[in-house]
């Protein structure tokens, strides 16, 4: 054997280990190549002397030691890893510091949800609408309900005329009293007007002949609503108008049984007279009247209205346009019924010993 060889063998020397990533040590080809393997096959067929057995039972020492080395150093490593992989497992997972939007392991992501306050009237509206509503619809019930309460006239007083001189013997007394003129003017339908005296001989009045203002000449009943607005056209036209009072025994069926016998006889002339209808705002339970003058009585008495139209029909009114016993050309059918007796001296009141002048009629029709 060599000096080489010896000194490769000698006893107490270690072959060269492999390093950790398992690559050998210099420039000497590795164990698993072919090279490597020839060589050794060609030392161990060699024969060998007392030094070289020597030599080979220390080199499988050697080769046990260096496999328990590298066991051992690749059992650190194995250990270090499986350590570093259990506090990675066990540490939570940070989030990155660059801002993505990776959620954190083992949590789920859960939407937030924002909540607005809202004012009141956001949270109320529906309420305050309904509420809205029902005070409109309130609001507009009241004013429908006073509206149609209230009246469409009134009275600054109750006509009373003082009581005036008799007549001379031998002159015919003039019935009835001359009232103030309280105008003309013609109104809408609803519109309120404030008469000085009730009831009234003239007037403000609505201007709808056959529907408002001069009304149809009949016989009106007790719940039948008729104003002064209505009759005061038909006076002006020259018809001759009756009203009684609710409580008076006009309003009873005996009252209208004898308002209609008269008024049929008359005869009547249609949106002229007679109209005769309720009225309560007056002094008397029964008068008759024509434009600007009123006959009071305290009973009804269809003979005494005869005589008073005879004398007064036509005479005072602003517009002639009904017939009447006292207009020139007046249709035979407008006087008093035969049989009445011509006016005499009476009880009547009289304001006057002549009548009254009568007003000019030049005004235009309306």
């Amino acid at each position: 054997m060599s000096k080489s060889s010896r000194r490769r063998q000698r006893p107490g020397t270690q072959p060269p280990a492999n390093r950790a990533g398992g690559q050998p040590s210099g420039n000497r080809p590795s164990a698993s190549t072919p090279g490597a393997s020839a060589t050794s096959s060609a030392s161990t067929a060699r024969p060998s002397t007392p030094s070289s057995n020597q030599g080979a039972s220390t080199a499988p020492a050697a080769a046990s030691a260096g496999a328990a080395g590298a066991a051992g150093a690749a059992a650190s490593v194995a250990g270090t890893t499986a350590a570093a992989s259990t506090r990675t497992a066990s540490s939570p997972t940070r989030p990155s510091s660059s801002g993505g939007t990776r959620p954190r392991a083992g949590r789920r992501e859960r939407q937030r949800v924002t909540y607005q306050r809202q004012s009141f009237l956001e949270r109320h509206r529906a309420a305050l609408i309904v509420g809205g509503a029902l005070i409109g619809v309130a609001l507009i019930a009241t004013f429908v309900f006073v509206s149609a309460a209230q009246p469409a006239y009134a009275c600054s007083s109750i006509w009373t005329p003082s009581p005036t001189a008799s007549p001379s013997p031998g002159q015919t007394p003039n019935l009835g009293y001359a009232q103030p003129d309280m105008g003309h003017t013609h109104v809408g339908v609803g519109d309120k007007v404030t008469y000085t005296y009730c009831a009234p001989a003239s007037g403000n009045h609505i201007n709808k002949p056959g529907v408002a203002g001069p009304i149809p000449a009949r016989v009106y009943g007790p719940n039948d609503s008729v104003i002064p607005q209505n009759w005061i056209h038909n006076l002006e036209h020259g018809g001759l108008v009756v009203l009684y009072k609710g409580d008076s025994a006009g309003a009873t069926s005996d009252g209208q049984a004898a308002f209609k016998s008269w008024q049929s006889a008359f005869p009547p002339v249609q949106d002229c007279g007679p109209v005769v209808a309720r009225f309560d705002q007056m002094s008397t339970p029964f008068q008759a009247m024509v434009w600007g003058r009123v006959l009071m009585m305290d009973t009804w008495d269809p003979n005494l209205v005869n005589q008073f139209w005879q004398q007064w029909g036509g005479r005072t009114n602003l517009e002639p346009l009904c017939p009447t016993p006292n207009s020139s050309g007046a249709p035979s059918g407008s006087v008093a019924p035969s049989g009445t007796p011509a006016p005499s001296a009476s009880a009547a009141p009289s304001d006057s010993t002549t009548p009254s002048v009568v007003p000019s009629p030049s005004a235009a029709p309306s």
